[in-house]
């Protein structure tokens, strides 16, 4: 089965999935007990569910303001060419610079949308004016800067 094709999910399926997007680290017979099976069949879901590519990865949620990066900005970035090669260079950089933690290709006006973490201003202006207007094949970018976070990620609804 393709990773990108829907996988059917039955309502214990949901449980689980809602149960680890809220806390990753249970542990399969606490996980078992929460959404009410027994720790084998549990298990057996897991796993298939990582197989499938349904559960891509586990990771810790980081609250950015506490490890000293407060300032959040979306970049929407447009590219002066969009050949294959243009487009590649610039998925290369853009993968190669870590105050940029997602990026989109997008439709509209502009090409991409960036989602970047900085530790002030001054350091997104650092980042902004040295290396994403320096980036290969860039034309032009708007940046929006996140005044207060109404709801941070919840997780995919299952």
């Amino acid at each position: 089965m393709a990773k990108s094709a829907p996988v059917t999910l039955d309502a214990a399926d949901r449980r689980i999935l809602r149960a680890l997007q809220q806390d990753g680290r249970l542990s399969i017979v606490a996980l078992a007990e929460k959404i009410g099976l027994s720790p084998t069949p549990c298990q057996r879901r897991v796993k298939r569910l990582e197989e499938e590519g349904v559960i891509a990865r586990y990771a810790a949620v980081l609250d950015p303001r506490r490890v000293g990066l407060p300032l959040h900005a979306f970049v929407q970035v447009a590219l002066a060419s969009h050949t294959e090669e243009a487009a590649a260079s610039f998925h290369k950089a853009i993968a190669e610079r870590p105050e940029v933690i997602a990026a989109y290709a997008m439709s509209g006006d502009m090409d991409y949308m960036l989602h970047v973490v900085a530790a002030d201003f001054d350091a997104y202006a650092d980042f902004a004016l040295k290396a994403l207007l320096r980036m290969p094949g860039v034309k032009e970018t708007r940046s929006s800067f996140v005044l207060t976070e109404i709801k941070p990620s919840a997780g995919v609804p299952v």
